[in-house]
């Protein structure tokens, strides 16, 4: 008999997905982390040990993870981050991966274009005066026409660049990779990380965290932003020096930051959390529930049609 553990606690009460995958797999034997248990080592183990197939999305799956757990499988990965996998684990240990890249794009594309509009017109710090009682007008700036800056040409840095077509953004695009066909159908401009930084009115991070990206955007790379410019981050913390950043938008040699990610989470720095010119958001990147139904299903699919990494 097929026995799934489902460690995620948002699947997990999920009406819809949980409904979807019992159906999908009449005959299995489920465990759906119904304590709401935030899952880690030992007790991550644990939950899972005696299953052959697993749906995971924050959870940690390290060396000691597949080691301990030789009836394992097939992961179906619910969400599309991946720095918590150790893939070469993963392979030693001959588990299939069920993985779907990009289908939270449009979700995250969405949340990045609402922070770039909201720190070019102020509404944060806008909408703290009128709570407080004040009332006074904003000089902002439309999105409309900027240069934006694409740190990470993937899934969703590809999205954004069709959706900001609509803003007649000029659009300049940092990458590992080179997408020659892409960039020159939609009329983006490839560079290097620095040229794009030092050029760039909005910059907006798409990376994974590993050891090439970790802290990629240094006190360094940071000050070579314009004093206008605003930057953004809905991708992984780690990415950014925040204690650099957190100094620029203090002294006014950056204009404004909005975070989804931190370094730590949840993050501790209130000053930094308190500036009016930071826009701080608590990892909703892909929750949306269109995102969230996506996801889910493709784990589901992940289950069913997985690789070994």
């Amino acid at each position: 008999m097929t026995r799934i553990a489902v460690c995620s606690r948002s699947f997990s009460r999920h009406p819809i997905l949980r409904g979807e995958l019992i159906a999908r797999f009449p005959h299995a034997e489920i465990t759906f982390n119904d304590a709401g248990l935030s899952l880690s080592g030992a007790g991550l183990i644990d939950f899972v040990r005696g299953h052959d197939r697993a749906v995971t999305a924050l959870e940690c799956l390290d060396e000691a993870f597949f080691a301990a757990l030789p009836e394992l499988k097939t992961v179906g990965k619910y969400g599309v981050g991946l720095d918590m996998i150790d893939m070469a684990a993963m392979r030693r240990h001959g588990v299939r991966l069920g993985w779907t890249g990009g289908v939270n794009r449009r979700s995250v594309t969405e949340l990045v274009v609402s922070c770039a509009i909201a720190l070019l017109r102020h509404v944060p710090e806008g909408n703290q005066l009128v709570r407080d009682g004040g009332w006074r007008q904003f000089m902002g700036r439309q999105l409309t026409g900027k240069t934006v800056g694409i740190v990470g040409c993937g899934h969703i840095g590809k999205d954004l660049i069709q959706v900001l077509k609509a803003f007649d953004c000029t659009m300049l695009a940092h990458d590992i990779r080179d997408f020659p066909d892409f960039y020159a159908a939609h009329t983006v401009r490839p560079m290097g990380l620095e040229e794009l930084l030092a050029a760039s009115d909005v910059v907006t991070l798409h990376l994974p965290h590993d050891d090439s990206t970790a802290g990629i955007l240094s006190a360094r790379r940071l000050a070579l932003m314009k004093p206008s410019a605003i930057l953004i981050n809905a991708a992984r913390g780690g990415l950014v020096d925040e204690v650099a950043m957190k100094a620029m938008l203090m002294d006014g040699r950056l204009a404004g930051a909005a975070f989804d990610v931190f370094n730590g989470e949840p993050p501790t720095d209130m000053e930094l959390l308190r500036l009016p010119n930071f826009l701080a958001t608590p990892h909703v990147g892909g929750s949306a529930e269109e995102a969230v139904l996506a996801m889910g299903r493709a784990a589901m699919d992940g289950l069913e049609r997985a690789e070994v990494p």
